[in-house]
């Protein structure tokens, strides 16, 4: 690694003096010569690595023709103000900078790069040790705070974007953080909602943290969703949320409720001791993978009576959620595949903390905003273009189903 610029060093020390914007990033500001000195060091260490020797050592490579060569000035317009910045040269006119490609008068490749690392799940700390590893440079963290605030507006313009008037499916799920507020951490939800339109493609179509979770919360998300376009969802997937099934009548009341077996199974499982598990998992397939609804409520009569007295509260579950919880026995198996769980939200959400893992703890609420949003748009490219399997087959049963709300074009 290469040693650091004394200036970098003294920077944190400076910091604590500034009484000014115009300071930080104004001209000559802190911020504006950090960010000279930073790419100057990543211009230098690019020659370095096309040359194959370190500056004055070229002893080290003997048998390379080529060598520095000088430098020309370059005017840079940073959003840190402007800046000049000494571009080195080598003999043989082959080195062209990557951080700073020719013709190119901006840094916005340098912050493309920074906030695809940020994206990626690095955290600030990981950004500077990658690039003191590679580069022998050390970015602040004021610095990599105002470059990823450039994607501020994009996570706006995302979450009030238009979207498609008709979803045929949507799921509903929240995954949990770790945040940071006024020197006491809490934990706050970021609730997910993705939607798989008519053509069987997935969309995200909005995440809202730290909301109470309840009737008015979803009322909230719901008529959000409706003014931005959502004029009928056709079947609604999720957990057992609090005042979910009174806020989604109220602005979609056509919406089939389906909440997931799935959850359903593994909260039952808590309240039932392991030795009686087996036993009562095996009595409790009968009624979930029956084939018909008729099937399915005569042999949750059965599990009442034969283990009500033992377990009533697992029993009342069930019979309280179950008009919810057996909407998909009105499918056929294709659909039911795709509706009785919230698999695909879940799966999404194992995406999404891949990527947050390396950050127990969030400093800012804006800090995750800006994470989830570069998570979920890399996923959503992986998903661009491409269907749900059997989506063909899907949304013709569908269109029986829904006549009325489905209108295929042929």
């Amino acid at each position: 690694m290469q040693n650091i610029d004394p200036k970098l060093l003294a920077f944190q020390e400076k910091l604590k003096h500034v009484k000014s914007t115009a300071e930080l990033t104004g001209k000559d500001g802190l911020l504006t010569n950090l960010f000279k000195d930073t790419l100057q060091n990543l211009l230098e260490a690019e020659l370095t690595n096309h040359l194959g020797y370190p500056k004055n050592l070229k002893i080290l490579a003997p048998d390379s023709s080529n060598k520095r060569n000088g430098s020309y000035k370059k005017k840079l317009r940073t959003d840190f103000g402007d800046a000049e910045l000494e571009i080195p040269r080598d003999r043989n006119g082959e080195f062209q900078p990557q951080i700073l490609p020719k013709h190119q008068s901006n840094t916005s490749e340098l912050e493309r790069k920074i906030i695809s690392m940020y994206g990626k799940g690095m955290t600030v700390g990981d950004l500077n040790e990658h690039l003191a590893d590679i580069y022998g440079i050390e970015v602040s963290d004021p610095m990599i705070s105002q470059i990823t605030d450039k994607i501020i507006p994009q996570i706006q313009e995302w979450q009030t974007r238009r979207l498609e008037k008709m979803y045929p499916i949507v799921y509903l799920d929240a995954i949990h953080f770790k945040i940071r507020d006024q020197g006491t951490v809490s934990t706050k939800a970021a609730y997910i909602v993705l939607g798989i339109d008519i053509n069987g493609k997935k969309d995200i179509l909005g995440m809202w943290i730290g909301e109470e979770e309840g009737a008015k919360f979803w009322l909230s998300v719901l008529t959000e969703l409706h003014n931005r376009g959502v004029e009928d969802i056709l079947i609604a997937c999720c957990d057992n949320l609090s005042g979910f099934t009174e806020a989604i009548s109220s602005i979609y009341p056509k919406t089939i409720i389906q909440k997931c077996v799935v959850h359903q199974i593994r909260n039952s499982l808590k309240y039932i001791v392991s030795k009686d598990q087996k036993a009562f998992l095996t009595d409790l397939k009968k009624v979930y993978k029956a084939d018909t609804r008729k099937e399915a409520e005569n042999n949750l009569l059965e599990l009442g009576e034969k283990w009500g007295k033992k377990y009533p509260l697992v029993i009342k579950s069930w019979e309280n959620n179950w008009s919810e919880l057996s909407a998909y026995f009105e499918y056929c198996a294709p659909i039911r595949r795709i509706i009785y769980t919230t698999n695909a939200i879940e799966g999404l959400n194992r995406q999404i903390r891949k990527v947050t893992k390396n950050k127990s703890v969030f400093p800012t609420r804006t800090s995750l905003e800006k994470m989830l949003f570069l998570a979920t748009r890399d996923i959503m490219k992986r998903w661009d273009g491409h269907s749900l399997a059997n989506w063909a087959q899907t949304i013709s049963q569908l269109s029986i189903h829904f006549p009325d709300r489905i209108r295929l074009t042929l």
